[in-house]
């Protein structure tokens, strides 16, 4: 018997790989639903393995092989499942605890390129000036074409002082260029707060780790403290994260027994996840700021908090991260991630492809023109296709191009900015109704 965990994945991560367990099966090593073609094509890689390993030019290992069999295999399917040789599934295991020795940039696949989604404010990546959409060509000299998400983290990990240069080719350069940059600990605090405007408070969130809803719990009992009556929950280029800690962040807004989620695999079984009831329930008018860099467990609570009514969700439509991935430990120490169901918002909303769409919609432009083409979910080469939206491709293809700031100063948010007068128009109007009823 094989030990699995389930989990829902964000983006990959070099400060921290967005991974949410959310369930501990079983499963049995067998082949008793093998076909006659399964067992020849067995035959058919057992045959190769044999020819490469007694012809090739040179001698070779056969659990290099087989590893390179294995990783082509999980590079067919979607995005989001790889193979994990031993050290990559070490540091999958140490990710969630958000410190470790990296660069700090959140990078994905794009049309077959290693592409940085965004670097993580005050990194190594972000002082070295990296930037949103910027393609990363080589690591230490090495082409990443064909290079899978997790060899590309491990390539770019390593202890503080160490260094790695990247070869980064950006839209309007006319070659690439080498940045090398020393490698520091990462340490994410995932949750900061303050209050914003009288009487509202303002908790950004930037992604779900182990402590996460520990922190928000201090958080929101600080800010009680400072007599808020509304509040602003920031999930902007919030990757995602553990997804029982996004349980436990949409428990401190939502009354004990609501649904959060539900995952559904190829066999239609549902798997739910409630509110537990374990830490204080706020009731504050909420506004949940949200864009296309909020993904996986960020769209499970802004799909919660948006299904229950529970509070207004302004911004871009989500990244549409909506499949779970299972880890697969395997016996040489290595492990499999594989996409293994789908998760679904309370009211039985796949935003895999789609992503959450706010209540109201406030855009970003960048400065003249000047910014960095956005990535979704849809955009990834093999995502998954969405069963209620299956014309999201088709639609894509006549979407006119998105640009949004790579960098957005806070008096120049006017994202933040909506969300308070929001909020004070519902303290005026709250005031208006008491007079005259």
């Amino acid at each position: 018997m094989r030990k699995i965990k389930v989990l829902v994945a964000g983006w990959i991560v070099l400060a921290v790989v967005a991974l949410s367990v959310v369930a501990l099966t079983q499963m049995p090593l067998n082949l008793a639903d093998a076909d006659s073609s399964d067992y020849e094509s067995l035959k058919l890689f057992t045959e190769v393995l044999d020819i490469v390993k007694k012809n090739y030019v040179e001698e070779v290992k056969t659990k290099d092989l087989i590893y390179g069999a294995v990783k082509g295999m999980m590079r067919s399917l979607d995005p989001h499942s790889g193979f994990m040789p031993p050290e990559a599934y070490k540091e999958m295991k140490i990710d969630t605890k958000g410190e470790f020795g990296g660069l700090g940039i959140q990078i994905a696949i794009k049309e077959g390129v290693l592409t940085i989604i965004a670097p993580i404010e005050d990194t190594p990546a972000w002082r070295a000036g990296l930037k949103a959409g910027d393609k990363i060509i080589k690591v230490n000299g090495e082409p990443t074409k064909d290079m899978t998400l997790f060899e590309a983290v491990n390539k770019m990990r390593g202890p503080k002082g160490t260094k790695v240069t990247l070869t980064i080719f950006r839209e309007g350069w006319k070659e690439p260029k080498d940045f090398t940059i020393v490698r520091d600990i990462i340490r994410l605090k995932s949750v900061k707060f303050k209050v914003v405007d009288d009487g509202i408070g303002y908790v950004k969130i930037r992604q779900f780790q182990q402590n996460t809803a520990d922190e928000l719990e201090k958080a929101l009992k600080s800010l009680k403290e400072k007599k808020i009556d509304s509040m602003i929950l920031d999930l902007r280029n919030n990757p995602g994260g553990l997804l029982m800690s996004a349980v436990d962040v949409a428990e401190q807004f939502l009354p004990p027994g609501k649904l959060v989620v539900y995952i559904k695999g190829r066999s239609g079984d549902r798997t739910e996840y409630r509110t537990r009831g374990k830490r204080p329930y706020y009731k504050w008018p909420m506004v949940v700021l949200v864009n296309q860099g909020s993904a996986s467990a960020s769209e499970i609570v802004a799909g919660a908090l948006k299904d229950w009514q529970r509070a207004v969700i302004l911004g871009v439509t989500t990244f549409g991260k909506g499949s779970v991935q299972s880890v697969i430990p395997l016996s040489d120490g290595s492990g499999l991630r594989l996409t293994t169901a789908k998760y679904y918002t309370p009211k039985g909303t796949s935003i895999q492809n789609t992503g959450i769409v706010p209540d109201i919609e406030v855009k970003i432009k960048p400065k003249n023109g000047k910014g960095h083409p956005v990535i979704r979910e849809k955009d990834l080469q093999r995502h998954l296709k969405n069963e209620q939206a299956p014309d999201v491709d088709k639609k894509k293809d006549h979407e006119e191009k998105e640009i949004v700031p790579i960098k957005i100063d806070e008096k120049e948010d006017i994202q933040l900015q909506r969300a308070i007068d929001l909020l004070k128009s519902w303290r005026v109007f709250k005031e208006k109704v008491v007079v005259n009823g």
